[in-house]
């Protein structure tokens, strides 16, 4: 898996994409002559929402689902676009709407219902993926959909063909299901009058999923059901700044946020902390992933502990002590005291004492999984540590790719491609764009709850999240992460959550699981089942249905 998520925000802006994304084809316009009644109430503009309907049946754990399946898509605008006014200009101006060229977003999505119950009274999740720029079909084809793609666990899986079962772990048995991949992915396409700037950026971004979500709920009567977010990976913050919005802007409680692989702020990120100096907190967070692989992998010196989680306790401990306060003294940090951390972090990390004093105690993701194994000639993934590679060039500072990537990508893209198309009966003739490279043009800009305009800087959106949590004191929170994950460090969401801006009493309505795997901690079966039990009971916990 390529996803494009997650490099510190200072490195994002150096960072840049390469190619811009092309534009889809927009639908061709109706050549009469527009007036008020002839502006069909489903076509305002450069796409039409489209969709494709099918039935299937799941059995998960063992009870029996029937759905009835819809892929399509749904258009949005940018955030002041008023309906009502382009209506009435294009009937002014007499002309086509499509040659109006007001931004626009077709964002296609994949929703499964469950048949034969009351479509009011049943949950229904939001779900989608990252990046920015990502598609949904990880969680689709992974986690959530009925139907998967069977990986190798920690290795590469071959190449097509690629199994594909039914999904005995989708959550279809307590909530319908809606996988939403962002503008500009999927078979969604943006186009019209600076479409990049109305569509990729953090508030851009959070804009068109508030809008799809309202949208989606007016379209198939489900304003009144219980409603959850469920994002990974970027779609973690996207949830924080979504449930925010829907909530104080628009009057639409959730239930229930569900977060895989969280960052919600991204000073946080231990990929490239060194453009961020004077920032330590990032290698504190990262230390207990860096334990956990040494652990997996067999590097730490002295007799391996037999529980992971208990040793990983010990960990946590050191880094938010003694190692936090000895980079929290810089240059005036003693150098016996030096030498000692370094020895505590080469215990934790596999990682030689000379290594680590080098490196000033401060060692970044890619900088670790280029290390821990490279006397065998290994570099270990980044999405999912258990993943070793070879190395594309041994003389680098730090990883040049993702073996977990470069592992599982081919099969869930392949799945998902045929899938969609033999059946769900979508996609004949178009590019599903599983990814793009969407740095060139995103705009880092947010506005969080309180200031009076959007401010620059790292993305932060905690106080989002908390201002969500104190309007609606009843939302509930489950944080999932994954033990071998460096894109996200399972340490660093339990530390965000612990340091929320809200009233301490609020921390009840968040739960934590934790699972040996990676970031798409779906990829390892056992942690798939958990993690499929973790969400049905949080659902029923929170859905107000009085079972």
């Amino acid at each position: 898996m390529k996803k494009t998520l997650l490099l510190a925000a200072s490195v994002w802006v150096l960072a840049g994409a390469a190619l811009a994304v092309d534009a889809h084809k927009p639908a061709e316009a109706d050549s009469s002559k527009y007036d008020k009644a002839a502006v069909p109430a489903d076509r305002v503009g450069l796409f039409k929402p489209e969709s494709v309907t099918t039935e299937g049946s799941v059995t998960v754990e063992g009870q029996r689902v029937d759905y009835r399946a819809v892929a399509g898509t749904l258009v949005v605008h940018g955030k002041d676009w008023d309906d009502a006014a382009w209506r009435e200009q294009a009937v002014k101006d007499d002309k086509d709407p499509g040659d109006k060229n007001a931004a626009e977003a077709s964002m296609f999505y994949v929703a499964y219902f469950k048949k034969g119950v009351p479509s009011t009274d049943r949950p229904i999740t939001f779900i989608y993926n990252g990046g920015p720029g990502s598609s949904t079909v990880w969680l689709h084809m992974g986690a959530f959909g009925p139907r998967r793609v069977v990986t190798k666990d920690d290795t590469h899986t071959p190449a097509a063909p690629y199994e594909v079962v039914d999904n005995a772990y989708s959550p279809l048995d307590a909530t319908d299901l809606v996988f939403i991949d962002a503008p500009g992915t999927g078979f969604g396409r943006i186009a019209g009058k600076d479409k990049e700037k109305a569509f990729w950026g953090v508030d851009q971004d959070r804009d068109a999923f508030d809008q799809f979500i309202r949208m989606f709920l007016s379209k198939y009567g489900r304003w009144n059901s219980p409603k959850y977010l469920f994002g990974e990976s970027y779609g973690t913050p996207r949830s924080a700044l979504v449930v925010n919005s829907l909530e104080t802007a628009h009057n639409v409680d959730f239930n229930g946020v569900m977060l895989l692989s969280q960052i919600l702020n991204f000073d946080l990120s231990v990929d490239g902390p060194e453009a961020n100096p004077g920032i330590d907190t990032a290698y504190v967070v990262a230390l207990p992933t860096y334990a956990a692989t040494a652990w997996y992998h067999n590097r730490l010196p002295g007799q391996r502990p037999a529980e992971l989680e208990p040793f990983l306790k010990q960990v946590e401990q050191f880094a938010t002590g003694d190692y936090a306060q000895a980079l929290g003294q810089g240059a005036e940090l003693d150098p016996a005291r030096k030498q000692a951390i370094a020895e505590r972090v080469s215990q934790y990390t596999g990682l030689p004492v000379a290594y680590v004093l080098k490196a000033n105690l401060r060692i970044n993701g890619g900088e670790f999984e280029k290390n821990l194994l490279d006397d065998q000639g290994l570099t270990t993934g980044r999405f999912d540590t258990r993943f070793t590679g070879e190395p594309m060039d041994p003389l680098s500072q730090g990883i040049d790719y993702d073996p977990q990537s470069a592992a599982i990508s081919s099969a869930y893209v392949t799945a998902f491609n045929d899938y969609v198309r033999r059946q769900l009966g979508y996609g004949e003739g178009q590019i599903y764009k599983e990814e793009i490279d969407v740095f060139k043009f995103w705009d880092f800009k947010h506005q969080p709850p309180g200031a009076p305009f959007p401010l620059p800087g790292s993305t932060n959106v905690m106080p989002d999240l908390a201002s969500a949590m104190k309007y609606n004191p009843n939302l509930k929170v489950m944080l999932n992460g994954g033990y071998f994950d460096l894109a996200t460090p399972f340490y660093e969401g339990w530390y965000e959550m612990h340091h929320l801006p809200m009233p301490v009493k609020l921390q009840s309505n968040i739960e934590y699981h934790y699972y040996q795997s990676g970031h798409m901690v779906y990829a390892h079966q056992e942690a798939l089942k958990q993690l499929h039990d973790n969400m049905v009971a949080f659902i029923h916990g929170s859905d107000n249905l009085h079972r």
